[in-house]
């Protein structure tokens, strides 16, 4: 087992950056030192960020996105069409989304695809909420836009079969997405290009 190379509060810093997706102990390490040498101009503004974001932080009501206001700022935007429903499988691929700049929709937010392997099941998802909002009378089409994995292809047939008696037009996103590939790795270009060419399901 490597030795701790600095004082306990360091080694903390650094064990917790490791849980962070993409951060493993050596880049947690890079980041901590960069932090220290760093510390009026990132380290105690980071802090302050995160005490003041603590608190504040609340999961949208209407749609499952992430934000410090419920509604959230998307839901609250009434530049927004009303009739087109992004549905992703997690609040990274409505950001990935919102970067590309290809749509000026609302979202709903699934909290994640359906996997049998992994326990998750119709009712660990989102879907009342999906089909209460879509039988609201606004919605004219749903544009599923979850990743082309075995997992986000099985989530998308059963939410077209869902959505069947809803008189809607029910979309999934160009095959310019690769197999297998997660939305919040794309780049925007990729996004737009998926998102324009678009086919009925």
């Amino acid at each position: 087992m490597p030795r701790a190379v600095a004082g306990p509060e360091i080694e903390r810093l650094i064990q917790l950056l490791a849980r962070v997706p993409g951060l493993g102990p050596r880049s947690a390490r890079r980041a901590t030192l960069h932090l220290i040498k760093k510390r009026e101009q990132l380290m105690s503004p980071l802090a302050s960020a995160f005490e003041d974001v603590l608190g504040k932080i609340c999961t949208c009501r209407v749609c499952g996105n992430i934000d410090v206001r419920d509604p959230c700022s998307i839901c609250c935007d009434d530049t927004r069409d009303p009739t087109l429903l992004v549905v992703v499988a997690d609040v990274a691929d409505l950001w990935a989304l919102e970067r590309a700049g290809a749509l000026n929709a609302r979202y709903h937010v699934l909290g994640g695809t359906l996997s049998p392997l992994d326990g998750i099941g119709p009712d660990e998802l989102n879907l009342p909420a999906l089909v209460e909002r879509v039988q609201g009378g606004t919605v004219t089409e749903v544009l599923l836009a979850l990743g082309a994995t075995v997992d986000g292809q099985t989530t998308a047939h059963y939410i077209t079969e869902l959505l069947r008696e809803a008189h809607v037009k029910v979309t999934r996103l160009a095959h310019g997405v690769p197999v297998g590939g997660e939305l919040d790795y794309l780049d925007e270009g990729t996004l737009s290009a998926a998102i324009r060419a678009r086919t009925s399901t």
